[in-house]
């Protein structure tokens, strides 16, 4: 499930070259969710290990996250009576 979220989010990112000659990575509608290298490969590794951390934190905090649900088992929910 996370592994899913991760690679569509991943494949929604968006890179640039600055004039500086860094890559710059963002994933759109995931604020905070950006990177910068001096080489693209390395950008795209480093936005992967920002978004799996801003997700884990998200999740963490029950925070909401763009595409994602978390689906609980109501039934555990309940104290047995037994």
């Amino acid at each position: 499930m996370l592994s899913d979220y991760i690679l569509k989010k991943l494949k929604e990112a968006r890179y640039k070259l600055l004039k500086n000659g860094v890559y710059f990575g963002e994933i759109p509608g995931l604020k905070g969710v950006w990177a910068s290298a001096k080489n693209l490969e390395d950008c795209r590794k480093e936005l992967r290990e920002v978004l799996e951390d801003w997700l884990i934190l998200k999740v963490r905090d029950h925070e909401r996250v763009p595409g994602f649900s978390v689906k609980v088992d109501r039934r555990e929910l309940v104290k047995s009576s037994r």
